[in-house]
């Protein structure tokens, strides 16, 4: 268990992840949480990152920091992606082994499962066929931090664990409308067409894939419950456990954001992965649990979305 005036360092802070687990962090009591903004500590580079760990000697570390994108972001940028979450990741967990942080947990994605994983994906699926082409670079990266952290634990005896969200939203989210994922995109497209009055909205692919969604402070609240009692080397998957389709996602983020126009669907548009749901079972029997509902979660984070325009312009 941390203590709860313990040294805790949580990279990547000012994201979804990292402001949610910041949250978390303060409303379960713990003072002593440690941040750096990426203008001052450039995880990408080694030496600042050891520097950092010498001159701090964090006891805990929450490892949120990514380089994070939707689907043409991650197709267009492929080596960045790979390098950028590579070296970060890297240097962070090393760096963490080599001054003696007690436990540290890294947070993946569940694009690191199979393309054709069974559905629901359970957490032994991981590396047992291809991925999904679309961000296989994103994924690949992700993969190697969480198999950093079991080697380190086999080796060295680390208790460094990994946790794969699946698809996530809420505060702090990115509303690129290149650049972000499905439902933030959603929000911004549908608030965007209800200003203007547009009489259509016209979304990627054909609406037919499936997909879980869920809310960052109920992630946050999964990775301080792991923290304080999960360890081992096998990733723990966090999802709801429940899926709806992209189509039926766009008319509840339509219904929310007050749009009733016609939606249509470009089907030249690429489409992902078919289906992606998570086995939550694991999660469960450690005794957790989502608590928000898509339909409340994408409320609270079109409020947030109104309340920071500036969030749309990343």
């Amino acid at each position: 268990m941390m203590e709860k005036g313990a040294k805790i360092y949580v990279a990547g802070h000012r994201g979804m992840v990292g402001s949610a687990i910041v949250r978390e962090l303060n409303r379960q009591g713990y003072t002593n949480i440690i941040t750096r903004t990426h203008a001052e500590l450039d995880l990408i580079n080694q030496h600042s990152v050891n520097e950092f760990f010498a001159a701090e000697r964090p006891e805990y570390v929450f490892l949120a920091a990514a380089k994070v994108g939707g689907i043409i972001a991650n197709s267009e940028a492929l080596a960045d992606f790979m390098y950028d979450n590579m070296m970060l990741e890297m240097n962070v967990i090393h760096a963490a082994w080599q001054n003696g942080v007690k436990k540290l947990e890294f947070l993946g994605s569940s694009c690191i499962y199979p393309r054709m994983a069974p559905q629901p994906m359970p957490e032994s699926c991981l590396l047992t066929s291809e991925l999904e082409k679309t961000n296989e670079a994103y994924a690949l990266a992700k993969i190697s931090g969480l198999k950093y952290c079991e080697y380190l634990n086999r080796q060295y005896g680390t208790d460094y664990i990994s946790v794969m969200p699946t698809n996530l939203y809420g505060p702090n989210d990115n509303y690129h409308p290149e650049h972000s994922h499905v439902l933030p995109a959603l929000i911004r497209r549908f608030h965007e067409a209800k200003d203007a009055g547009m009489s259509s909205v016209t979304c990627w692919g054909d609406g037919s894939p499936l997909r879980e969604f869920l809310y960052v402070d109920d992630l946050a609240n999964l990775c301080v419950f792991l923290m304080n009692n999960y360890s081992g080397n096998e990733t723990v998957n966090a999802g709801t456990g429940k899926e709806l389709s992209i189509k039926d996602l766009t008319e509840l983020v339509a219904k929310t954001v007050g749009y009733d126009g016609e939606i249509k669907w470009d089907t030249s548009r690429p489409n992902g992965t078919p289906r992606k749901l998570l086995d939550v079972s694991k999660a469960t029997r450690l005794g957790w649990t989502y608590k928000t509902e898509l339909a409340d979660g994408i409320r609270l984070a079109y409020e947030d979305f109104l309340s920071n325009p500036m969030r749309a312009e990343r």
